[in-house]
């Protein structure tokens, strides 16, 4: 299967859409009795099954939704490529509140769902949803990850995501500064829930000059007062005097208006999607002289953690040195872009698509 670089979901019906971004399938999951609305995109499964974590959000349309899950689940299939994972690229959104909706019914109608793709989907947590979440999707389906180390599961994969975008920030920070040392450094992040706080506590660590923001007052502050660093209102992120912008929260945060605006030498972070549209906005950073280092592959750690407990024998420590490869990898796609005259984003996908093909043949019988 072709995967294609999409600068934008321009279409508006389902099929289309669907074309544009090269998925193979996507499911819509309707339970009345419990109020379930889910979709589930299967991006491509040429290196293995589609593995991706459910996130739940009150999105303002279905088609919003449609969007975002088919974004996310392409992001996925290139994070599993380019870390070097034998996995392919899935995602399921959950439509609604996630403090009113989700009960125990509500969540094993959909481990049913994900039942009946019979592996073809794996699923983990991602927005709004917790281990305790996977623990009841798995009494309905042996297709899930993201358990409690209790039950044999890695736990949360947030620690380690935030490893890894953590790497790649210390590797953008080598290309762009020469040193990967964050000690005094200006950074930015925006976002502060799982990942991003526990970024934050690396980047305190290594005695950078953080500031934070956050759509939730009350978590900025108290994240503010563990930690001890600024913070600033949401919309104001993007004027800072800063060497780092670190976008930890929803995409799309890097676009026709804010871009222009930023005052940072690299931006880094744990979002999916930061690009509004790859191609453009990828361009816009590149003309300002900003280093753009490729979401999907900073905040690989996750699926890195995953990954490794669905296929058994899960270790920790194992996982972290996996992660740590980001580093090198990070590197080494700046360096094609850069050789290349391309935007980073554009090395990404390039060198991610590579290995979709090279070992999808592998794989395929002929």
């Amino acid at each position: 299967m072709e995967i294609k670089e999409v600068q934008s979901l321009k279409s508006e019906g389902l099929f289309s859409m669907v074309a544009e971004l090269g998925h193979e399938q996507v499911v819509h999951c309707y339970d009345e009795a419990t109020g379930l609305k889910a979709l589930i995109a299967i991006h491509n499964t040429a290196l293995g099954p589609s593995l991706g974590g459910t996130r739940m959000w009150n999105y303002a349309s279905e088609q919003e939704a449609l969007t975002d899950v088919l974004r996310l689940s392409r992001g996925m299939t290139f994070k599993a490529a380019i870390s070097g994972l034998n996995l392919g690229g899935g995602k399921a959104v959950l439509i609604g509140d996630a403090k009113t909706m989700k009960t125990e019914a509500y969540l094993r109608r959909f481990g049913k769902f994900i039942q009946s793709l019979s592996g073809k989907y794996i699923t983990a947590e991602d927005v709004n949803m917790n281990t305790a979440d996977m623990e009841y999707i798995s009494m309905e389906t042996k297709y899930v990850t993201g358990l409690p180390e209790s039950m044999g599961g890695g736990g949360d994969p947030s620690p380690v995501t935030a490893y890894g975008v953590y790497m790649g920030i210390k590797a953008t920070a080598k290309k762009v500064f020469g040193t990967d040392d964050l000690g005094g450094k200006k950074i930015g992040v925006q976002g502060v829930g799982q990942v991003g706080s526990y970024l934050v506590e690396r980047l305190v660590k290594e005695n950078a000059k953080v500031t934070i923001t956050d759509i939730s007052e009350e978590k900025m502050k108290a994240i503010a007062k563990r930690f001890g660093v600024d913070t600033i209102d949401q919309d104001k992120i993007y004027d800072l005097d800063m060497d780092i912008y670190s976008p930890c929260a929803l995409g799309a945060s890097l676009n026709d208006d804010t871009i222009p605006r930023l005052k940072c030498a690299l931006v880094a972070g744990g979002a999916n999607n930061q690009l509004k549209e790859e191609l453009k906005h990828g361009n816009m950073l590149l003309d300002r002289g900003i280093v753009y280092a490729p979401d999907f592959l900073i905040n690989a750690g996750g699926v890195i953690s995953v990954g490794n407990e669905f296929y058994g024998n899960y270790n920790r420590e194992r996982v972290y040195r996996h992660t740590e490869k980001i580093y090198d990898t990070c590197l080494s796609i700046l360096n094609l872009a850069e050789k290349e005259k391309i935007t980073s984003q554009e090395a990404a996908i390039k060198m991610a698509e590579k290995r979709i093909e090279e070992v999808g043949k592998v794989r395929i019988p002929r």
